[in-house]
């Protein structure tokens, strides 16, 4: 029989941390069936002793204490991969993908933390070239009708609409024309040709923005704040935590939310835990 599966992502902003700080409570009561977690920034050791009970696979980075990505879950999971392009990309810590069986049905889960950018540097130039790869990898993915979803912190805002101040960030990594021009192509519907923000043209994956999807038209929900200023308590956030569904999966969606911590001095994290749910299962 289908039941629904919920799965929750974040950016722990380190793992240790996350957990010092009443991550676990959380994660108790929120009824995760599987967490995918990015900017571990620790080892397979730390990991497990922050998620008792839990199954865990990840993938660290080269540089200690930087990056690192997660997928926890109920059941053992036996299938991962981590490998995300060729040899000259530079994804060790920040993706990783498992394939899990649901009561006899399979989804394939990715957890990915995409590098921050700047313009005009070696780190923008590595941005696109993981993005380049995830483009190359989503169709692979959702192939003759597979159920997957990469969920993450893919430091991109697609929209106006995901960040509060969008006209101060448009020549700012995160928000450049080009970056959201991926997105255009992500979303697109299959096979579709579309004119992307940047002017730029290309064919659309068909993949579900899961998080816009369902909240329709409207500012954010945002996922990050600044820890400058204010911006947490006036909500002058990003929306850079996704779930992308493919086609498959993007129609079984039946709930999303933005976990946003009740204040300032709650939070565990400076971003939101994004939980969605899914009907699967044969």
């Amino acid at each position: 029989m289908p039941r629904t599966l919920r799965i929750a992502s974040v950016n722990v902003n380190g793992i240790r941390a996350a957990a010092r700080k009443g991550m676990q409570p959380w994660l108790e009561s929120a009824g995760v069936d599987i967490l995918t977690l990015q900017e571990v920034r620790a080892e397979a050791s730390d990991l497990a002793a922050a998620l008792p009970g839990w199954h865990v696979v990840n993938d660290e980075a080269l540089a200690k204490g930087r990056a690192g990505v997660a997928i926890a879950a109920r059941s053992p999971l036996e299938v991962w991969r981590t490998a995300l392009g060729d040899d000259t990309l530079d994804s060790q810590g920040r993706w990783v993908e498992a394939e899990i069986d649901v009561d006899g049905e399979q989804i394939t889960v990715v957890s990915a933390y995409v590098f921050t950018g700047a313009v005009d540097t070696d780190k923008q130039v590595a941005k696109y070239a993981f993005l380049d790869a995830m483009e190359a990898r989503m169709p692979q993915l959702a192939s003759d009708g597979s159920l997957a979803v990469i969920t993450g912190d893919l430091n991109v805002g697609h929209r106006e609409l995901d960040i509060r101040n969008w006209k101060g960030n448009v020549k700012k990594a995160g928000f450049l024309p080009r970056e959201r021009a991926y997105f255009d192509r992500f979303t697109a519907g299959a096979g579709q040709a579309v004119t992307c923000v940047d002017g730029s043209t290309g064919t659309g994956l068909g993949w579900v923005d899961v998080g816009r999807t369902f909240h329709g038209d409207v500012d954010g929900p945002y996922t990050w704040w600044s820890n400058r200023g204010k911006a947490f308590d006036t909500d002058t956030g990003w929306r850079i935590d996704y779930h992308l569904a493919s086609p498959a999966l993007g129609k079984r969606v039946v709930d999303y939310r933005v976990v946003r911590a009740p204040s300032w001095d709650t939070r565990w994290s400076d971003h939101a835990p994004v939980i969605a749910d899914y009907t699967v299962g044969a």
